[in-house]
């Protein structure tokens, strides 16, 4: 199990990295890439880090939750207070929180989630740890 935590704790660092250079050379990435591959890399690196935090769990639980987790962070954005707002305008705020509610980003979340969920049934269908579907079998 630590195994897998290190794996999609060393994951979700790469991914964060590739996500931010999308943010970073937005201009230079085709215009569908650059306008969503932010977004969908984010919802990939919290499915990562729920992974590092519940690997025991099945993967289909691990998305579900991530997907619950990234539409209330889009929803939250609907509400706007001083004290929220302040926040936001700090980098780490803005970058985890984001700013204004955008339907596009649910779909991008769902596929970012959908992504990681269906890579880590194909690299490890059925090990002796982890099942996609069914729960966790302790070695």
């Amino acid at each position: 199990m630590i195994r897998a935590r290190v794996t999609f704790f060393l994951c979700a660092v790469a991914v964060t990295v590739v996500g931010l250079a999308s943010r970073r050379y937005q201009a230079v990435l085709p215009r569908f890439v650059g306008e969503y591959a932010g977004d969908t890399l984010w919802a990939l690196m919290l499915f990562l880090q729920v992974s590092t935090l519940l690997a025991d769990r099945t993967v289909i639980s691990r998305a579900t939750m991530s997907l619950v987790l990234a539409f209330l962070v889009e929803i939250s954005q609907l509400y706007h207070a001083p004290w929220i707002d302040s926040i936001r305008n700090t980098t780490l705020g803005g970058l985890v929180l984001g700013f204004g509610f955008l339907w596009t980003d649910l779909v991008c979340y769902t596929v970012g989630i959908i992504i990681g969920a269906v890579a880590e049934c194909v690299v490890r269908p059925q090990s002796k740890t982890v099942d996609c579907f069914e729960t966790v079998k302790r070695q």
